[in-house]
């Protein structure tokens, strides 16, 4: 599986603790995920390689386990501002002429190989414009969603979970007979209804956690292939 060191080279080696001290007008909490970022193999790694975001890695991961991205793919990423994902998914399906789309109500700034969408996927007018952008049914729907966290673990989870819930309603309704799903979910139990449904349109329904995620996250991704079809 491929981590942040193997995918960059010597790029991604153990780099020297930057300490952040404490500024007068920073809250500790801020001070603590700066810390962080300076201090993540992955986010140095995403700069060096000229991803958006620390996440590109995840997806890289995934698809190196799952075989989700392939060439001449036809590839819907839901929720994709700063563009991370879409960066990897157009990179890998391109040679056979693949399409992504990449579709967030934030402006996303161009992507080589991708088609950009502004908009909200739920409005009345997206599925009809996704699908002239696509030129033909998904073979792979992506959703990286989450909303604002706010603190409270249950509602966070609640909020997630409704989000990929979504997002799966959208699949269904765009994905080709063969299609995968990929959603970002949170551990718990609220998904029991959205992984009910995905185990009878899909022929394998899987979680992972790539080595992208950081450890203390409560993130998962649940990862559907062999869409049946919309019953």
């Amino acid at each position: 599986m491929t981590s942040a060191k193997s995918q960059g080279g010597k790029g991604a080696g153990r780099a020297a603790a930057v300490r952040v001290k404490t500024a007068r007008r920073r809250k500790p909490s801020s001070t603590e995920w700066l810390a962080r970022q300076l201090n993540d193999p992955y986010v140095r790694e995403a700069q060096r390689l000229g991803y958006r975001s620390r996440a590109a890695f995840k997806l890289i991961e995934l698809d190196n386990r799952f075989h989700l991205l392939k060439p001449g793919a036809r590839i819907v990423d839901l929720g994709a501002a700063p563009g991370g994902w879409a960066q990897v998914a157009a990179a890998r399906v391109k040679s056979g002429g693949g399409r992504v789309i990449a579709v967030d109500l934030l402006p996303i700034a161009p992507i080589a190989s991708a088609t950009i969408l502004q908009l909200d996927f739920l409005a009345p007018d997206a599925p009809a414009a996704i699908a002239a952008a696509l030129a033909g049914p998904a073979d792979l729907v992506l959703s990286d969603m989450a909303a604002p966290a706010t603190g409270h673990a249950a509602t966070d989870h609640i909020r997630i979970v409704a989000l990929a819930e979504a997002a799966y309603e959208f699949a269904r309704a765009v994905l080709a007979p063969g299609g995968s799903f990929l959603a970002k979910v949170y551990q718990g139990g609220a998904e029991s209804g959205l992984l009910q449904r995905l185990k009878r349109d899909f022929a394998s329904v899987r979680h992972a956690k790539p080595p992208a995620s950081r450890a203390e996250s409560a993130e998962v991704y649940v990862v559907a292939q062999g869409f049946r079809g919309a019953l």
